[in-house]
């Protein structure tokens, strides 16, 4: 995967009558600049110039403040934003995790969420089919699941959509910290499938703010702040440069 001077714009709209607030909640985040007619067009520029290459193993971890544009980059990487400026190009299957619970519809079982959403997440009907037995054993919901998802509590509901989302052979994984398996007695059991998950990803792309984490799954950080990146290289010197900026 290959970024190249990418730049990633937002228009604040109606910010004209209100520039004070938009200067409050966006202080931490990226650039504000006035453009157009007048100067009164306001856009944050969460991304600003980023070129990066990553290549087969790379297991990189972004670290940064709140407003830093780890989220952005996540999604750009992702193919959920497109570059306002710049060219983003790569080879092989992308999956990106942001939740634990991805496309379940309440009213369908828990085999047809099987189905539908392993379809959503770019799965055949066959790779499903063999990942099926897989994915039963691991939500331990034996026959709730030919109950329609709206009769699960939160945790059940958790456990379906965790087991699905981590069932995917991505080339590129694009995982966000906020995935989660519910409650803590299935915390282990989750891991183990979350790490062999990244084992079978060529290139891991992981956005974090827990040190301990970016230090089990990657073996190379990036920095951000203000939408650029500030240091790239290995995981414990960007880590220890990180530690200064707090």
């Amino acid at each position: 995967m290959t970024l190249k001077n990418v730049i990633v714009d937002f228009p604040i709209y109606g910010a004209e009558k209100s520039f004070r607030s938009v200067l409050r909640t966006a202080a931490t985040g990226g650039l504000i600049r006035r453009e157009g007619k007048d100067n009164q067009r306001i856009t944050v520029r969460a991304l600003d110039n980023i070129s990066l290459t990553l290549n087969h193993g790379d297991k990189l971890g972004i670290v940064g403040h709140n407003g830093a544009g780890k989220t952005t980059l996540l999604r750009v990487c992702a193919g959920v934003y497109s570059p306002t400026q710049g060219l983003m190009s790569y080879e092989g299957k992308i999956s990106a995790l942001f939740e634990s619970a991805p496309g379940l519809d309440v009213d369908d079982t828990g085999y047809e969420n099987i189905l539908n959403v392993g379809l959503f997440l770019g799965m055949t009907r066959n790779e499903i089919a063999k990942k099926r037995r897989d994915i039963e054993e691991f939500t331990e919901l034996g026959d709730y699941l030919s109950l329609p998802v709206r009769t699960y509590s939160t945790g059940m509901a958790t456990r379906i959509g965790f087991a699905l989302a981590t069932s995917i052979n991505p080339d590129i994984l694009v995982l966000d910290e906020g995935l989660g398996a519910g409650d803590a007695s299935f915390a282990e059991k989750a891991q183990k499938r979350v790490d062999a998950l990244i084992e079978r990803s060529s290139i891991l792309i992981f956005a974090s703010h827990s040190e301990a984490l970016i230090r089990s799954f990657c073996n190379r950080a990036i920095l951000m702040q203000g939408g650029t990146i500030q240091m790239d290289g290995g995981v414990e010197e960007v880590l220890e440069m990180y530690a200064k900026t707090r």
